[in-house]
């Protein structure tokens, strides 16, 4: 495995010998992604998005996100992603007049139709996989903007995406976590996307569920897990990630204890 992503930098080179699905959920910048070999698996709270080699997408910020990077039988799984965070979008709405109308709800994945000016732009962008990171920062905020203006260019629209700078607002806590429950995030993250401090959210989801969010979590996804397994057939390791779980020992203990047995012998 390797991913090339300076501490600072915009641009992140995925490059991946065997299959991963590993990292954060929470989705917080804007991502502009090429895919280049293998296959990029998403899912959010309304489906599956699957990207194919040659496909371009736009991942919104603000949103649980889980993928699984599947590399091609005979090769890599390789990507491009680009991160639009919040001060680079802000200096260019100040400097080009863009700002979004109105908010745009929906799935977090943006599936972009193919283009040549996407396509000679990542190809731009090969030369610098090559550089210590620290050499690819000196260009690195020209290239956002290039990206920036070119998605624009092709789609006038995603400004409503792009420039909406507004929190998100308070939500319905029982619908989002019935939803939601499955992404390993955080109580801040679960907090924050329902418009809530981490008091207020604990506060609130106490009050709709009688008992503590950590409490609940662990039950809804052993209760997912022991349908998955035993109606469905899925097998533990296979079940614990998509619940929300992020080791299989830790997964076994919990199953076990709940249910007194482990979930391999259900």
């Amino acid at each position: 495995m390797d991913t090339t992503r300076g501490q600072n930098s915009s641009i992140l080179y995925s490059c991946y010998v065997s299959r991963n699905r590993e990292g954060e959920q929470f989705v917080g910048e804007h991502v502009f992604g090429f895919q280049r070999a293998g296959t990029l698996t998403l899912e959010d709270a309304t489906g599956k998005y699957v990207c194919e080699p040659g496909q371009f997408r736009l991942v919104r910020k603000n949103h649980l996100v889980k993928f699984i990077k599947q590399p091609p039988p005979d090769g890599a799984f390789r990507s491009v992603s680009l991160y639009f965070d919040q001060p680079t979008l802000l200096a260019f709405s100040r400097e080009h007049g863009y700002e979004a109308r109105e908010r745009q709800e929906g799935s977090a994945i943006i599936a972009l139709k193919p283009h040549p000016l996407y396509k000679s732009f990542m190809d731009s962008l090969l030369v610098y996989e090559t550089l210590p990171v620290e050499e690819q920062e000196a260009v690195m905020q020209l290239k956002l903007k290039e990206a920036l203006l070119l998605l624009l260019k092709v789609d006038p629209d995603l400004r409503q995406v792009l420039f909406d700078f507004s929190e998100p607002g308070k939500i319905d806590l029982e619908a989002f976590m019935q939803k939601n429950y499955h992404f390993n995030v955080e109580l801040k993250r679960f907090a924050y996307l329902t418009g809530r401090s981490l008091a207020t959210f604990k506060r609130d989801f106490e009050k709709i569920f009688h008992q503590s969010p950590s409490r609940w979590l662990l039950q809804k996804r052993l209760q997912e897990a022991h349908y998955l397994i035993k109606e469905k057939g899925a097998a533990p390791s296979d079940v614990y990630l998509d619940v929300g779980f992020e080791d299989l020992s830790h997964f076994s203990f919990a199953f076990k204890k709940m249910y007194g047995i482990a979930p391999s012998r259900l």
